[in-house]
């Protein structure tokens, strides 16, 4: 499969299952989305925050090497989040606002990209301060393989609640050959 269709289907797959997330999510309280259970970002609340601070962060370091993408100058009108930790919102409805942007972005990003593209080398620095040169579509890759770990996270959050959020799993939307 060529990297441009195979970003594509994870920008769809990524779409739909932040969808599915958010959906299943609405059905918590304000009090039960943001009660610590113990998961490394404590609430459901904080943990899909933390996967919006990741996006932010990653999609802000991708814009200085695709001037033509100008789909990316609304996540750099946004600002940088102070930490990975981050709350950017504490209630559903608005972060749903800031997930559908993300989601459309990445989306609108991976029509839009080319093979040369998805073959250059990012530079960037770290929450650590750690500089790295690397391979952009497997950056890319790592974003949407990030969202993956962490909505595993909310939907094992969510079943904890009595909310199963259905199947998950890639492979369902892979097209038939």
């Amino acid at each position: 499969m060529e990297m441009t269709k195979h970003l594509c289907l994870m920008a769809d797959y990524n779409q739909l299952m932040n969808k599915k997330m958010l959906e299943a999510a609405a059905k918590l309280s304000a009090e039960a989305l943001s009660e610590d259970r113990g998961a490394f970002f404590g609430s459901v609340i904080g943990t899909l925050n933390h996967i919006a601070v990741a996006d932010t962060i990653w999609l802000t370091r991708f814009a200085p090497f695709l001037p033509a993408h100008r789909e990316l100058n609304a996540i750099l009108e946004l600002g940088q989040p102070d930490s990975l930790g981050s709350v950017l919102f504490a209630n559903l409805d608005a972060f749903i606002v800031r997930r559908k942007l993300l989601d459309k972005t990445l989306s609108t990003l991976a029509k839009s990209l080319t093979e040369p593209e998805l073959s250059i080398a990012v530079s960037y620095t770290n929450s650590k301060g750690v500089a790295s040169t690397k391979n952009f579509f497997s950056l890319l890759m790592h974003v949407f393989n990030h969202q993956t770990h962490h909505r595993g996270q909310v939907t094992t959050l969510l079943s904890q609640s009595g909310i199963d959020i259905g199947v998950t799993d890639l492979v369902a939307i892979v097209p038939n050959e």
